[in-house]
């Protein structure tokens, strides 16, 4: 079997540039992107995600592996998988902002603790919003779409067709926006009643001054905020499902803009 020098760097060329960008996707994106996942683990499966991959996506341009040309498209690739990769990492941050949120208004703001997926410190509320959400997107296979999104993304951004357009670097800053008024929207009915609580423990205070707020109000507001996030987890999947939504058609929106 006659054996061709140029099919093997042909071959090469079209493994790596899937590979670049499924590698930025994966060290960005949740659960996979997270420190509890080695690296070495994540660019095994980038590198089997490519393999397995690249024979069906459009063809390839075929570059010199040690041009400018070859740079550019690494970089380009790079670029694609980690924007895709932050924009559902800012889906799982909506909760994180809740959660502090919560946190804040109910007395929880100093009990703080690592987040063993960040490496950052956050409040408890928000490391139990984590968890939960974390559980619903494996149980409801957001992990699978979110791959099937990503791989869909070489037809509508093929290598070396279109790049990232200025339409879509905009997308992706106003999601920063639509991350903070979903976290505020998803905070707001627990903020509010522990707002009406310590409201209550102010009108006390002024008529009952000899009433010590901070030793009765600190541990009451505690125990009420507690409540309304067990009251609250009844509409918890709800909310989900929507932001997975709004999350997935974000998505598709940066991929179809050419």
């Amino acid at each position: 079997m006659a054996f061709d020098p140029a099919d093997l760097m042909s071959w090469t060329v079209q493994f790596l540039l899937p590979f670049f960008r499924i590698a930025a996707f994966l060290m960005i994106v949740p659960v996979f992107g997270n420190q509890l996942v080695p690296v070495r683990v994540r660019l095994l499966l980038a590198v089997t995600t490519a393999i397995l991959v690249f024979p069906i996506l459009p063809d390839v341009p075929l570059v010199d592996p040690l041009s400018v040309a070859m740079l550019v498209l690494i970089l380009e690739q790079l670029i694609i998988g980690a924007v895709l990769g932050f924009l559902v990492q800012l889906f799982f941050h909506i909760f994180v902002l809740a959660g502090q949120m919560i946190a804040m208004q109910m007395g929880l703001g100093f009990a703080s603790m690592i987040d063993p997926t960040n490496g950052v410190s956050v409040a408890v509320v928000s490391q139990f919003y984590v968890l939960l959400v974390t559980l619903l997107f494996l149980s409801f296979n957001g992990h699978l779409v979110v791959f099937e999104v990503m791989i869909k993304g070489f037809e509508f951004m093929p290598i070396g067709g279109r790049s990232v357009h200025q339409s879509a670097i905009y997308t992706l800053a106003s999601a920063g926006g639509w991350m903070f008024a979903s976290a505020l929207l998803l905070a707001l009915p627990a903020v509010t009643a522990i707002l009406i609580v310590n409201f209550a423990f102010g009108v006390m205070t002024r008529a009952a001054p000899q009433l010590n707020v901070f030793s009765l109000g600190f541990p009451f507001t505690l125990i009420f905020g507690v409540f309304i996030l067990w009251v609250a987890l009844a509409g918890f999947l709800p909310q989900y499902q929507v932001l997975s939504e709004e999350t997935f058609v974000l998505l598709n929106q940066l991929l179809q803009m050419q």
